[in-house]
This record gives C-alpha cells, structure tokens and sequence, in this order.
C-alpha cells in the first residue's frame, strides 16, 4: 500500500497498481484489478517479458521499491503517493492527490512497458481519455480531472488505453504521474522534479517513525504498523478506515466480501491504547477528535461505524459487473453492518475517552461530559436487549457475553472518571445496574462444565472475543476461570501456534484465522495468563505472517498463510502494536524482578 493520508493505492509484485480511489477512501476506484483483473483496470509499470521480483519499503517510510530482474537486466520502480507540509504549501500548489512512479534502469538495460488502463467508478464508466497534448492524457468527469502525464510517449490504443515502451540503460530512468485534482484548478508539476517529491515524501514518513518512542526487539514491526496506521488515517478528520479496501474475500472463492472503507468503533480503545503506547501522539490525538465529533453528531445513540466525516455510510449495494477477487464474488460498497445494534461500542468509546484523559491529558468540556453520561444512560436502559455483537454476523440478534461486558466497562469508566473528578453521573444508579450486568454474566456467561468463559448467555461456545475480559478487568487474566477459557479456545480454535480462529461458526464456515485474535492471545498469555515464553512465541507466530513488506490482511489462511479479507487491515496492525506493547511490560517486569530477587538474596 502507498498512500498519502487521504487515500490509498495497492501495488502488486507484477508492478501494477490493482487499486486506487480517488478522492478518499470509500470513493469510487478509477482501479480495480484486484476485483476483477478483465475489468477493473489498473496502472501498471514493469519490464516487458519475464521477470523476477523482490520489494522493501525504503526504511522508515510508506515509499515502496519493487527491484525486478531480467535476463538482461535490473529495474528498479518506486512508489509513492507525493506529500507536501505546511511549509511546501505555503510557497507552492501541488495537486490534490499524485501517484508517482519512477522506474530506474539499475544495471544493464531493460525494456520497460507502460499501460494505463484506467476504468473509472467500479469500471461502470466508459473510459473518455483525451490527449491534452504537453499537459497530458485527462479523464474529465464532471469537476473531476484526473490527469496522466510519463515521461516517454504514450498513445491511446483502439481500446482507449495509453500505452508506451522505453528501452532504459544503466542509470537512465523515467517517471510516471497519474494526478486528481476537483476542489481547484488543476496542478501539474513538471516531471523533472519527481525525484525532489520523492525526497520530500521520503522525510515526511521517516519524521512520522522518528517519533515512535518504543525502542524494543520489535522496533521494525513497530515502526510498519504505526506507518501503515498513518496511511489509513484520514489526515484532514482524524478518522481511521478499517482498510482500503472492499470485498476481499475472508473465505476463498465465497461470498463473505464486504466494504471495509469506514471507521468503526468497536476498536477504538484498543486504538487509543496502542497509538499512545507507540508514542504516536500524532495519530492519537485526532483521532480521539474525530471520535468525539462524531459520536457528538449522534448521541445518545451511537452507530457501529461512520465514514470518516461521520457520517453513515450509504445504503450496501452489489456491484454487478465485477467477479470479485480470484471469483469471490459480490463485490459490495456500503456496509449493512451500520443498521445493527451493538452495545460494545459504548465500551469502547467511553473506554478510549477514559485512556486519553490518563495518557494524553484530555480534559472533558460540560458537553462532553453530558455526552458520556447519555452514554452511560443508554447502557442502563439497554444492556438487556440482545444485539450483533462484535462479529456483526447477519443473523437474530442475542444476548453475548463480550458485549454485557463492554457495558460493564462503560458504567466502571464512567464510574472511575466521577472518582477522579472528571466527569458527574449518577452514582447509585450507574452502580445499580453494573451490578446487575455482573450478575448476569457471572451467571449465565461462564460454563461451569466446561470451565469456561462462553460467547452468548446460556450456550456453549468459545469466542476469541472472550480473552478481552481480562484486558478490560472483567476478569484476571491468571484466573482459573480465564485460564479455563484459554485452554478451550485453544483447543477449539486455533489450528496452528499463534493463529486463532475468531469463532467456531468461522471455523466451520471455512474462513481464515483472525490476526486481530492471535494478538488478543499475545495480551492475554503476557498479562498472565501464561509464561512469558509462552507470549514470546504467540508474538513470533503472528509477526510471521505478515506479508513481505510486514503487512497484514484481516485473516490468515491457516494452510496457506496466504492473507484473506481486506487488506492492509488497521486492527490487526492496532493488535500488533498493542500485543507488542504488552510483552515488553511483561518481559521488563520480569527482568525487575529477577534483579530485586537477586538483590534480596543472602
């Protein structure tokens, strides 16, 4: 992925950009290979016949460097979405949004193809490229103008799709630009001075990692997910996507696809937790912004997820024309999953506002105050109404033990805060029906045949979702009723060391394992629910499975390793970091220990 804080791009190993939407997010894609390789169009830069490819992200930056080898030669292409300060903006305009792609001859000499199959809207729109002469070959639809401009001759085929060759040698290079410009007159930089964007680009992502305080044996998986983090994050709200992308299959060739381009809140104490703990207050702080604002614009009642103005996404909807990846088909944009009713999202926000007054110092204005509270109110009139839940399965709702839990943590934190002189509430009334919560749960949330934690009140699975009661403080972690509910998902749901199933339905449903699940076991393991080695190895096994450029989709094939679902996925790169973040404390705390017991011997 390369992208530029608003919007995303994917780039595969052949050298082509398989998705691009422009102008944010959830926009819809000028390409979409990925979903469909006849019709989806995409950019592509590579070198004519065979070849072999390896790829890195330049250190500490989202700029990629994809190296192909042929019989006759090394090419080298970068990308890179170009960015530019306050500083830069202030004595110059640039365009809206600009892919860059420099291909560079790096030794001997390589033929290098160019085909800009560009489909606009899904590839529902016919292609309208004309030549604009020395300003380019432009897609106009209404104020929209995307421009495509290479330093070699490109010529529109029969089809309507520019196409060029170069023949390059050993130090010679050439540039491509694909630009979007709508809110003002179009900005075309001369193609010269490619190489100081990417300069420029370079420095903004390696400031961003620069700030990223943790300094332990995972630094560079660190330093991948904060950036990736960035890439997702929508620059001018605050607000951060899920992934790029739509309707990535979880289960190959199936029909489990859907449109992850949106914000939800179901992870934004995890979020909140993870961005701190890494130092990136850069991300932190706006997006607790973006999160108060939005839930404002809603309350009392919040929805599952928004997009990123905060607002609700558009009505789900089945792209017709397009087969889906590898034939997953459908394609879906907009997410039904907005409908449901889910009471872990007020948990989590209330949870994520609670970590920001003690990590970065929020302090809660009247409204927000009153916000919160109604919060806490509609978890009193409302935790008994059964619900979606986290998985969001489109099926009746019930009565989930994850969720009553999250009430719980809503009613304890707003509790907490009242304590600390944060927040008034009503005191007797929050503590009344958290109380009540307890109880239920305690009751009918635990199998005492099985020993264990179980996903809805009353039946008999295990849910990943279950090893968060200790991360909350439901429950201890070191407990035998956690330590019980450790050893059946296990059993039940993972399928190879430091891979987890979310669910038994997932399982037999035939998805793949759930990296944002191995994290949760990580957490658990190192705050002690098992050894430190134990947290060490269930680390080990997920950071494997990144991609090879230390990327991570939704899910996990657990034949393959091949990533599933949207990609990249912003929670299971918020998983990674806090997974980290927890077997350092573990680990130090450990090493404290060892050293006072040392001490303290004769």
């Amino acid at each position: 992925m390369v992208g530029d804080g608003r919007s995303a791009a994917l780039v595969d190993r052949a050298g082509a950009v398989t998705w691009l939407a422009w102008p944010g997010f959830d926009s819809p894609p000028i390409c979409a290979a990925i979903l469909d390789a006849e019709r989806g169009g995409a950019l592509r830069v590579a070198p004519a016949g065979r070849s072999s490819a390896g790829r890195a992200y330049l250190d500490g930056t989202n700029v990629l460097v994809t190296r192909f080898e042929t019989g006759r030669g090394a090419l080298r292409v970068i990308d890179f979405m170009a960015l530019a300060g306050e500083k830069e903006l202030r004595r110059r305009s640039y365009p809206e949004h600009e892919l860059l792609r420099i291909a560079e001859c790096a030794d001997g000499e390589v033929e290098v193809e160019i085909e800009a199959d560009l489909r606009p809207d899904f590839g529902a729109a016919r292609r309208s490229l004309r030549d604009g002469g020395v300003l380019g070959l432009r897609l106009e639809r209404g104020r929209e103008l995307v421009t495509l401009r290479a330093s070699v001759p490109l010529a529109l085929g029969p089809d309507g799709v520019p196409r060029g060759r170069a023949l390059l040698r050993a130090g010679e290079s050439l540039v491509v630009s694909l630009a979007y410009d709508r809110e003002a007159p179009a900005v075309l930089p001369p193609l010269e001075e490619a190489g100081e964007a990417l300069r420029r680009t370079t420095r903004a992502w390696r400031e961003v990692a620069g700030r990223v305080s943790y300094a332990g044996p995972w630094r560079d998986e660190v330093i991948r997910s904060v950036l990736t983090l960035e890439l997702l994050s929508d620059a001018p709200t605050g607000a951060i996507v899920a992934a790029p992308t739509t309707s990535l299959p979880e289960r190959p060739g199936g029909a489990l696809n859907w449109d992850y381009r949106y914000c939800w809140l179901r992870d934004a104490a995890l979020t909140v937790r993870a961005l701190y703990g890494a130092g990136a207050t850069q991300a932190a702080e706006p997006f607790i912004a973006w999160l108060l604002h939005t839930t404002r614009l809603t309350r009392p009642a919040l929805r599952v997820l928004y997009d990123v103005y905060g607002r609700s996404p558009p009505r789900e909807r089945i792209v017709p024309h397009l087969g889906g990846h590898r034939g997953a088909w459908p394609v879906r944009r907009g997410n039904a999953a907005a409908r449901q009713e889910q009471l872990d999202v007020y948990g989590e926000v209330v949870d994520a506002v609670a970590q920001s007054i003690r990590r970065g110092g929020l302090v809660l204005d009247r409204d927000t105050q009153a916000m919160l509270r109604g919060f806490g109110e509609v978890v009193c009139r409302r935790w008994l109404v059964p619900d979606a839940g986290i998985w969001e399965p489109r099926e009746p709702p019930r009565l989930r033990t994850h969720s009553l839990v999250l009430g719980w943590v809503a009613l304890t934190r707003l509790l907490e805060l009242h304590a600390r002189g944060a927040i008034d509430v009503p005191v007797a009334r929050f503590e009344s029906e958290r109380a009540a919560i307890r109880r239920l749960v305690d009751d009918r949330g635990f199998d005492a045949g099985q020993g264990c934690w179980i996903a809805n009140l009353g039946g008999h699975e295990v849910d990943a979702a279950l090893l968060l009661l200790g991360w909350y403080g439901y429950d201890d972690p070191r407990s035998p009723r956690m330590r019980g509910t450790w050893r059946r998902i296990q059993e039940r749901l993972s399928p190879a060391p430091g891979l987890l199933y979310r669910n038994e339905r997932s399982r037999e449903d035939g998805e793949g394992t759930f990296g944002l699940c191995s994290a949760w076991a990580v957490e658990h393991l190192a705050r002690g629910g098992g050894s430190v080695e134990e947290a060490v190895a269930w680390l080990e096994g997920l950071l494997a499975r990144a991609n090879d450029v230390g990327l991570f989709a939704e899910e996990i094939d657990p034949r393959t390793g091949a990533a599933l679902g949207n990609f990249p996925q912003a929670y299971t790169h918020v998983g990674v970091l806090n997974a980290v973040l927890t077997v350092d404390e573990r680990v130090r705390e450990e090493r404290r220990r060892g050293r006072a017991a040392a001490e303290a011997s004769p």
